[in-house]
C-alpha cells in the first residue's frame, strides 16, 4: 500500500479498520452496520453508475440487495493506497469484489476498484464518498493505429457533412 504522509500511523490503522468494517458488515448482510461506516450526507456511486445521495438511501439499497440478489455474499478486497489531502481528509483506493456464496474464487470480470473519500469525524474516520467501478482495462490505441485513424476519418467526414455535435 502506498501512503502519502500527512496522517499518523493511528490514522492509517483507523482507515484500514474502516475498510475492514465495511467488508465485515457487507459479509454479515448488515446494511445498518455498513451504513454506519458512512457520513450522513455521503455519496455512493455503484459500479453501474447508480448514485445514492445520503446514507439512508444507500442503506435502503443495500438492505434490499442483502435480502435479495446478494444474499450470503461476501465483500472481499484490500486497500491499495491512502493519500491524505489534509489532516482530516484522505483518498483511499481499494480493490475488491463481491464473492457470491456458490463461488470459491472471484471471477476476474467482477473485480472492482473503489475510490473512497474518507473524513475524520467526532466518531472516527467515515466514508464521505465512494465510487465503485469495474476493472476492465482496454488500453489506449496508439495515434497511428487502425482505430485511431478510423476515428479521425469519421470526424473529418462528420465535420464536412455538418453532422454530429461539437462541445
Amino acid at each position: 500500500m502506498s501512503v502519502a504522509r500527512h496522517g499518523t500511523d493511528t490514522d492509517l490503522t483507523d482507515m484500514t479498520g474502516l475498510f475492514e468494517r465495511m467488508c465485515a458488515a457487507w459479509t454479515a448482510g448488515d446494511a445498518a452496520a455498513y451504513g454506519a461506516c458512512f457520513t450522513e450526507d455521503s455519496d455512493y456511486v455503484s459500479y453501474d453508475g447508480t448514485h445514492a445521495r445520503g446514507r439512508a438511501p444507500m442503506v435502503d439499497n443495500h438492505d434490499r440487495l442483502f435480502r435479495g440478489v446478494l444474499t450470503g455474499s461476501a465483500l472481499v478486497g484490500h486497500i491499495e493506497s491512502i493519500r491524505h489531502l489534509g489532516p482530516d481528509v484522505a483518498v483511499l483506493h481499494a480493490t475488491g469484489s463481491v464473492l457470491m456464496p456458490w463461488r470459491s474464487r472471484l471471477p476476474r470480470r467482477r473485480l472492482s476498484r473503489q475510490t473512497i473519500v474518507a473524513v475524520r469525524t467526532d466518531d472516527g474516520w467515515k466514508v464521505a464518498a465512494l465510487h465503485n467501478g469495474r476493472v476492465r482495462p482496454i488500453g489506449v490505441p496508439a495515434p497511428g493505429s487502425l482505430p485511431s485513424r478510423a476515428s479521425r476519418a469519421m470526424t473529418r467526414t462528420a465535420r464536412a457533412l455538418h453532422v454530429g455535435g461539437r462541445p
